[in-house]
């Protein structure tokens, strides 16, 4: 709906602007006496303490000011179209509301309107500002989400208390996160094929492509059922959060992270998530290296989503599975640490089958020894294909999965799981969706998003 400017015989048509603003500067001048009034001159901290406190005063008149001059100039509405079925109202009153941004506080008097044959009511000049239908507007909210995305919900309501000066309450802050995760999909937080295309292009050289490497696995996170005013919540229990994460391996050890996705899902799901990502690759531009430890589940979702690409089994699980058999069916350590790495260069060479020979050639020194070499057996020849560690180095393909070991801690581990933390499923994976945002640079566009949902929605109901 487009309000047009009410006629005005003013010169400058700022002029109220300018009157109140100046008005709030000479308040805000007189309250600098104490100060100046002294012996001997404030501290500079003195004075930041000064500004900062009394800011909210000086910028909310000011902000007060431009809302009534918004209000005399777009706001004098008599009578308007439905916006829903075109019928001509007439304006039925005046409403206040009482606004909160990162500015201050501001009192709103807007016309309101009311249609009865769609049984709407509405306020014009809120859908022209884009007012949010809570007090506290949608500047606010953003900084909310982002500080409450790192931070216990606590520890985020004071942190923005302190560094803007803005006080909101810990349920403010929880159903904040809460409905801009709602609004938070797959497809909003991965990164468009444009940008990952130019992420692409600038790690590329003329000579060969870069790495992309996919890996998936999952970590573990703390989820509690819900409980009534009345009834006990139950125990809480521990739940995988399923992730992926898409990275460039940059020649000097550098990674350049793409996307990361985490939920509390089934490995089903992340496959289908993943191949949306998947479509977003141009996988003419990349040489895809597949890394994973030796997860059934997590083998069939990378290669669901990229059958072509190149597969290479985590050197350190791979490792902690020839441990267990070294450490049970050597006298020492030292001769464990000499059998590992032994059977390490042979499967680096790609001399599978002599490994795997001299393993059934071997004697178990108990029946749990036995249990182990066949089973070390099995996960060898399970992923016979993935072990040329030697030739992966040669082409600049990473041999290890530590690159979503570290999106577990960041993504999940940081947030979830502190020291008493038991999320609701769904309120966990919003966080988790958020914290992914955050993550991708993507938080600006979610955020967008969310606002214009949100606009939406109030269009959409009855008031």
């Amino acid at each position: 709906m487009t309000l047009a400017p009410s006629p005005r015989s003013d010169a400058d048509p700022l002029t109220q602007v300018r009157e109140q603003a100046h008005q709030a500067l000479d308040l805000w001048l007189d309250g600098l006496a104490p100060l100046l009034g002294g012996d001997q001159p404030p501290t500079l901290s003195a004075l930041s303490d000064h500004f900062f406190a009394s800011r909210p005063q000086l910028l909310g008149s000011c902000q007060q000011a431009v809302l009534d001059h918004i209000v005399d100039t777009y706001g004098q509405l008599t009578r308007t179209d439905c916006p829903h079925c075109g019928r001509r109202l007439y304006r039925k009153r005046w409403e206040e509301k009482q606004i909160t941004t990162l500015h201050g506080t501001a009192q709103l008097r807007r016309p309101y309107f009311y249609c009865a044959e769609c049984r709407r009511g509405f306020h014009p000049l809120d859908r022209a500002l884009e007012l949010a239908a809570e007090t506290y507007q949608y500047d606010v909210q953003q900084k909310v989400a982002s500080l409450a995305s790192e931070l216990p919900y606590t520890a985020a309501v004071r942190q923005l208390e302190s560094v803007a000066g803005v006080k909101v309450g810990e349920h403010m802050s929880h159903d904040c996160v809460n409905r801009l995760a709602k609004a938070i999909t797959l497809e909003m937080v991965l990164p468009d094929r444009g940008e990952i295309e130019r992420r692409i292009a600038a790690a590329s050289t003329p000579e060969e492509k870069p790495v992309l490497v996919v890996a998936v696995d999952g970590a573990m996170a703390p989820v509690r059922p819900p409980g009534g005013h009345t009834e006990k919540r139950g125990p809480g229990l521990w739940r995988e959060a399923k992730g992926f994460r898409l990275y460039l391996s940059c020649g000097d050890g550098r990674i350049d992270s793409l996307a990361s996705w985490h939920q509390i899902e089934s490995a089903e799901q992340l496959g289908k998530d993943l191949a949306v990502a998947a479509s977003r690759i141009p996988l003419e531009k990349v040489e895809v290296a597949l890394v994973g430890d030796g997860a059934a589940w997590v083998w069939n979702t990378m290669v669901g989503a990229f059958p072509e690409a190149h597969q290479v089994l985590d050197y350190y699980h791979c490792c902690e599975h020839l441990w267990t058999v070294a450490l049970l069916q050597q006298p020492d350590d030292e001769t464990a640490q000499a059998w590992v790495d032994a059977t390490l260069t042979r499967l680096s060479m790609e001399q599978l089958p002599h490994v795997i020979g001299g393993l059934r050639r071997t004697q178990p020194v108990s029946q749990e020894a036995a249990v182990e070499i066949e089973k070390l057996i099995g996960y060898l020849s399970t992923h016979r294909d993935r072990l040329g560690y030697d030739e992966a180095k040669a082409i600049g393909l990473p041999i290890g999965s530590g690159g979503i070991e570290s999106a577990h801690k960041f993504i999940v581990q940081t947030r979830l799981k502190r020291s008493g933390a038991w999320w609701l499923e769904p309120n966990g994976n919003g966080m988790l969706r958020l914290r992914c945002a955050m993550v991708n640079s993507t938080f600006d566009r979610v955020f967008r998003n969310y606002v214009k949902l949100c606009q939406k929605s109030l269009s959409d109901r009855n008031e």
